[in-house]
């Protein structure tokens, strides 16, 4: 079952523009090892849950998986063969915004190596380039 919000308060939303860097959720705050987005994009539901599905193979239990982005944005479509007019579309799945340097996923109880082969699997799956980044040492 894809990610969605139980409830929103309003059922469409506009489109909008993704401007500026992510200042919120742009540093590893939960795991060794994060995904971090190097540029702006929209990553749907179903994206999210392939990437869960790819990293929980990968670590097979020897490890924690966080995912700190949820797709709170429905997007509309229209039906096939529809013309012009009669309105917006209803909504057909739910994306999450994603500005660059959002962390996307982290790991945790994995070594160095093991991360950057499980993120390198679900690069391959996100529609934006990724990069691996660690966490920084308390001072």
């Amino acid at each position: 079952m894809a990610l969605m919000p139980r409830r929103v308060k309003h059922r469409k939303h506009q489109r909008g523009r993704i401007k500026g860097n992510a200042n919120r959720g742009n540093t590893v705050a939960y795991g060794d090892f994060g995904l971090q987005a190097l540029e702006p994009g929209y990553v749907t539901a179903r994206t999210i849950e392939a990437g869960r599905i790819a990293i929980n193979q990968y670590i097979r239990g020897e490890g924690k998986l966080y995912i700190r982005i949820f797709p709170h944005k429905p997007v509309t479509a229209r039906p096939l063969e529809t013309r012009m007019g009669k309105g917006k579309g209803d909504p057909d799945h739910w994306v999450a915004v994603v500005k660059p340097g959002t962390v996307m996923f982290e790991v945790l109880g994995v070594s160095k190596e093991a991360a950057r082969d499980c993120f390198a699997r679900v690069s391959y799956k996100l529609p934006i380039k990724v990069r691996l980044v660690e966490r920084r040492p308390v001072i």
